[in-house]
């Protein structure tokens, strides 16, 4: 009986822009060459939802065997599904493709993943919450795959100083699926001569994590925020309120007084109380009216405007931020670009309310802003000129209470309460559902006003809905109807199969 004929042992690597999955393409190479082995990559970079993604493929054939054979072996330039010893992935969606594209099996592949995610466009503009399932994208992996080697390898990376490339290297060392020792992966780091004391450091942790589990990641420490004397007894009063709205309610009066002042976060309160007092009187025990009703309450009134997102732009902790994303090092200068696009609606609201209702409402005016509006701008926040520009419109804060968005969100948020607190002794259940449609309001621009405009049909719809014994139920699968596409084809559908009420007899 003759041996089976040699083969190349086949890697995938699949990781996003500046994570240096080409550096460990190369590493792998390296470790190759110097162990015994015929070696040879290819690339094909792609664009993904998040930021540029580029599969690597790597095979290796032993020297030896090569040598044995008439003929030099002929390597593959892209993986086969089904015929691929090891896959990596730098972050759980790119693990979930991978898995879709059947490059990992149950009886070959052992799969080395990184838990961590970067959310696609897809999952951050859904109008509810449209993150997919991290642990069925994991349990999927456990189930593809021969052997599933995972964990928080970004992490692993942060504590180390170093990027995620040098952890997963570490983790397919620690796998033992290449026939290479610990020490020859370590040389092949060194003998690239970039970065080598983090990436040895990170290569170790990913070593450890792969042969004992993963590390315990890194303590961050949270940001402490200073609270002012005159916030203190706010937060206070936001303590003597139940859970689950306390963790809503104290939340909601550090954003109220962070997005305007001390006042604003007064009112916030107040008009909490009635809430308060309706589910003492009409609840059912769990809370949710009063929880659910501080959350979508706080968020309405730190809506998004154009003085709040430059307000946001020239802090100093988002300089900073990215400054660590980045890892700039010493002595380099960091350049941050600002993309904005303003329409004349958000110049308007930004206007005394009188004005800006003036502005919406005149001819050439309106024309002539909007000509100089059709196309975005972009500004340079580490320029002395831009940050300027951005500072003059966050220095509108105070006068925000004047504006024309001001009392428009203003009037809709009564609007909303009043709402709640009328339903709220009849039917607990549809008050809390009023409660939650809030979040169909959302973001700015068109998206903002889709939202309102489903917002505004389904309360149109109330005293209908109200008549139906089912009546929260209807408007829960309503509202999710009208979260799930921009088109409203879902809503429309879910309109289309409500019933209509059996006549009384005369």
């Amino acid at each position: 009986m003759t041996a089976p004929a040699p083969r190349p042992i086949t890697i995938a690597i699949l990781a996003m822009g500046g994570e240096g999955g080409g550096v460990l393409a190369e590493w792998i190479i390296d470790l190759a060459d110097h162990g015994g082995y015929i070696a040879q990559m290819t690339s094909v970079p792609g664009v993904a939802q998040r930021t540029g993604a580029t599969n690597y493929y790597v095979e290796l054939f032993p020297k030896g065997a090569a040598k044995a054979n008439t003929r030099a072996p002929v390597l593959g330039l892209t993986p086969v599904p089904g015929d691929v010893d090891i896959v990596i992935a730098s972050e759980l969606m790119e693990a979930g493709r991978a898995v879709q594209r059947g490059l990992v099996t149950p009886d070959r592949t052992t799969f080395i993943v990184s838990t961590n995610r970067v959310y696609a466009m897809t999952e951050k503009i859904a109008m509810a919450d449209g993150r997919v399932d991290s642990d069925a994208l994991l349990d999927g992996c456990r189930l593809a795959a021969k052997r599933l080697i995972s964990g928080d390898m970004a992490q692993l990376a942060e504590s180390t100083g170093s990027v995620i490339s040098a952890v997963l290297f570490g983790a397919l060392a620690g796998a033992q699926a290449l026939p290479m020792q610990r020490m020859a992966f370590e040389a092949a780091i060194r003998r690239g001569g970039v970065g080598v004391t983090q990436s040895i450091a990170a290569f170790g942790a990913g070593y450890a994590a792969a042969t004992d589990g993963p590390l315990p990641a890194a303590r961050v420490k949270a940001p402490t925020q200073h609270i002012s004397s005159a916030l203190a007894p706010l937060l206070a009063e936001a303590g003597a309120f139940p859970e689950p709205a306390r963790t809503f309610i104290r939340i909601g009066v550090e954003r109220t007084a962070d997005y305007q002042d001390i006042a604003y976060t007064r009112q916030y309160l107040a008009r909490l109380k009635p809430v308060a007092e309706a589910e003492q009187r009409h609840g059912n025990g769990s809370g949710q009216l009063l929880a659910e009703t501080a959350r979508e309450l706080a968020l309405g009134m730190a809506y998004e405007d154009t003085v709040r997102v430059a307000e946001l732009k020239i802090r100093p902790s988002r300089f900073e931020r990215v400054r660590e994303e980045v890892q700039v090092a010493d002595g380099q200068i960091m350049e941050l670009a600002e993309f904005f696009h303003p329409r004349v609606q958000e110049i308007a609201d930004t206007l005394p309310a009188g004005l800006g209702r003036w502005l919406l409402g005149s001819g050439w005016p309106r024309r002539l802003l909007e000509r100089f509006t059709k196309t975005g701008v972009t500004l340079k926040t580490s320029t002395i000129r831009g940050f300027l520009l951005l500072y003059i419109v966050a220095a509108l804060k105070p006068t925000r209470r004047r504006s024309l968005r001001f009392s428009v969100e203003q009037a809709f948020l009564e609007d909303w309460l009043r709402k709640i607190l009328s339903v709220a002794p009849g039917n607990y259940a549809l008050a809390t559902e009023i409660a939650l449609t809030r979040t169909l309001v959302k973001g700015y621009s068109d998206t903002h006003e889709r939202g309102k405009q489903r917002y505004d049909h389904l309360m149109q719809m109330l005293p209908q809905i109200m008549e139906r014994p089912d009546a929260a139920a209807t408007l829960a699968k309503l509202r999710k109807a009208a979260m799930t596409d921009d088109t409203g084809a879902a809503l429309n559908g879910a309109l289309k199969e409500m019933r209509p009420l059996p006549q009384a007899a005369e």
